[in-house]
């Protein structure tokens, strides 16, 4: 009597169990990885708090200079100005401007065929390293120049209590904005090979126009809109610091996490799309 040996094929939910289980691995393996650099993150977060100062008194001076000393400039008065400065200033290592060179590193030396041979797609897998290395930084980094902000002056308190979780899903989708927008920036590699100009330019415009050095509402009302609605660099920090700060009524905020949202689909969207160009382009090459 012969047996037929049957070979169990894996479900379609078992599939997607394990591609989550995947992913949380590899956020898991980018939490790691951030957490041996402690030296690094403990400079950069102290870098990051003695800059805050120095915004915190520019910015209450153009508070105090405006409306004949009124104390309140493009609707913030000064203590959603200086709690804007120091959750901003917490915020730079969560969102990551700059900094992050792994795939333009990995293309110039030709490993990023290793990344192509794995079951899990390039955009995702950094993506999942990229959020581990988020919630390293939130825990690390976030915290201390909120801390020195709270001592040394005093900071707007949220009173709305939608406000919190609201602005936790805005962190979140800041850094995956952030992350597509550098996805594309060092994906570059694949036809330049030296991206040092596009990195450049990624970290001059990313910071004047996201709200890192100033808030967009000190910009004229046409051209603060039009950065909201046509470039994604608001969605970096403006729109959840502004939904700390309780700028806006609910409404308001919840329509631009809204379109934070919108804008975090279309960078993940944009950075799949050069990815697959690029590996057209690779196939083409006979790479």
């Amino acid at each position: 009597m012969g047996f037929v040996t049957a070979t169990a094929t894996p479900s379609g939910a078992e599939k997607s169990t394990g591609q989550v289980a995947a992913f949380f691995a590899i956020a898991a393996s980018g939490f790691r990885r951030y957490a041996t650099y402690r030296q690094a993150t403990f400079a950069s977060a102290v870098t990051n708090t003695m800059f805050g100062f120095l915004k915190a008194y520019v910015l209450l001076a153009v508070a105090g200079a405006a409306a004949g000393g009124a104390g309140v400039v493009a609707g913030y008065d000064g203590a959603q100005l200086v709690l804007f400065v120091w959750v901003g200033q917490g915020m730079i290592g969560v969102v990551a401007f700059w900094g992050w060179t792994d795939l333009a590193d990995r293309i110039r030396t030709g490993e990023v065929v290793a990344d192509l041979l794995r079951p899990v797609p390039p955009v995702v897998s950094y993506l999942a390293t990229d959020l581990g290395r988020a919630g390293h930084a939130m825990l690390t980094r976030f915290g201390l120049p909120i801390l020195v902000g709270l001592l040394a002056f005093d900071l707007y308190a949220p009173r709305r209590l939608g406000t919190y979780p609201l602005f936790a899903v805005s962190v979140v989708l800041a850094v995956v904005t952030s992350f597509g927008c550098r996805y594309v920036v060092n994906a570059a590699a694949f036809w330049l090979l030296d991206i040092r100009g596009v990195q450049l330019a990624w970290l001059l415009v990313s910071g004047v126009l996201s709200g890192l050095y100033f808030p967009l509402r000190f910009l004229p009302g046409e051209v603060a809109t039009a950065l909201w609605l046509a470039t994604p660099f608001p969605s970096l920090l403006q729109i959840p610091l502004d939904v700390l700060v309780e700028r806006d009524p609910p409404a308001v905020s919840a329509a631009m996490v809204g379109l934070q949202a919108v804008w975090a689909v279309a960078m993940l969207g944009l950075a799949q799309l050069v990815q697959w160009r690029a590996e057209r382009r690779l196939v083409i090459q006979g790479g």
